[in-house]
């Protein structure tokens, strides 16, 4: 029987080994992993995302979020030993364009340079390793901040700018531009109290990267597009919203990467990672503080109590 163990114990290891080698052996390997990118769309730089990942022991798969929609699946990323090429296509999601987008690029001293062809108009874009942003003692939070006033003097105003103070209570009128903190923050917990009207969209951007959805939705179906997410990454456990028309609260706390949202006090996400930027955001360099924006140019959206607590 010990002999008989032995032998079983020997071939499970065989096995794992033979597995573990198999994975070391997928040609390209060396782009698993998370990247932050930067694309140049006609002279202006927008941001996206890129996570490529292995799928059984010789394929490599992924997603990716782009410059426009929330983040979709890359269902094969090809690699070109002869050439160091990858590349991979994936079918339009906002895009206006007709057929896929194409994505070919090189990695090299761990940077990721290449083209992505949009139905014949070439953009350049680059990338870096994405940041871990791991947390290695809990947070000393500061002095909460009051972001509003009747000046809304702690936010950038946009071009086609439709938010007014009115009461105390910051308004988005209609669609239009989006709101900008002028301060930047790192770790921080955010208190809302917000409406909006039957059938409107916004969101709240975290870091000005990963936005917090707001939106009028009360189905029973959980997705991650919808209130209580964050946008394309993070499905809520449920839907905690109330109806349009009515002051409904968030509780939203930002660690590193770790989020755990609160809705109508509710636990909705817990503690659970945000994997890259969402569709939308300002930027992509993840490592460095960002500010608070406030979606304005999908629908109307009121605030009568927005307040961040940073961490010292």
């Amino acid at each position: 029987m010990k002999i008989f163990n032995s032998l079983l114990l020997l071939i499970t290891f065989m096995m794992i080994q033979s597995v573990s080698v198999a994975q070391n052996q997928i040609d390209g390997s060396e782009i698993i992993g998370y990247w932050d990118l930067e694309f140049d769309m006609n002279g202006e730089t927008l941001p996206g995302w890129l996570h490529a990942k292995r799928s059984g022991t010789r394929t490599l798969v992924g997603e990716i979020v782009g410059t426009s929609g929330s983040t979709r699946p890359i269902s094969e990323i090809d690699y070109a030993a002869d050439t160091g090429i990858y590349s991979f296509s994936i079918p339009p999601q906002w895009e206006t364009v007709d057929g896929h987008l194409s994505f070919s690029f090189t990695l090299e001293n761990n940077e990721i340079e290449g083209n992505v062809d949009m139905a014949g108009q070439t953009n350049y874009f680059t990338g870096t390793p994405a940041p871990k942003l791991t947390r290695n003692e809990p947070p000393v939070w500061g002095n909460p901040i009051n972001m509003l006033d009747n000046n809304m003097s702690k936010w950038i105003i946009p071009k086609q700018n439709q938010f007014v103070m009115q009461d105390g209570v910051l308004i988005n009128q209609a669609m239009g531009g989006n709101l900008v903190s002028t301060e930047t923050f790192d770790d921080f917990k955010l208190q809302l109290e917000f409406r909006y009207p039957e059938g409107s969209n916004s969101g709240v951007y975290l870091r000005g990267r990963y936005e917090v959805q707001i939106e009028d939705n009360t189905s029973d179906v959980i997705t991650k597009v919808m209130i209580g997410g964050v946008y394309g990454f993070i499905e809520p456990t449920v839907n905690a919203a109330k109806g349009p028309g009515e002051w409904q609260t968030y509780n939203i706390t930002l660690v590193g990467r770790k989020i755990t949202v609160v809705l109508n006090g509710v636990e909705v996400i817990t503690n659970r990672s945000i994997p890259g930027i969402t569709g939308g955001a300002l930027d992509s360099r993840e490592g460095e503080p960002g500010p608070i924006m406030i979606q304005g140019d999908h629908g109307p959206v009121e605030f009568r109590k927005f307040i961040i607590t940073p961490a010292r």
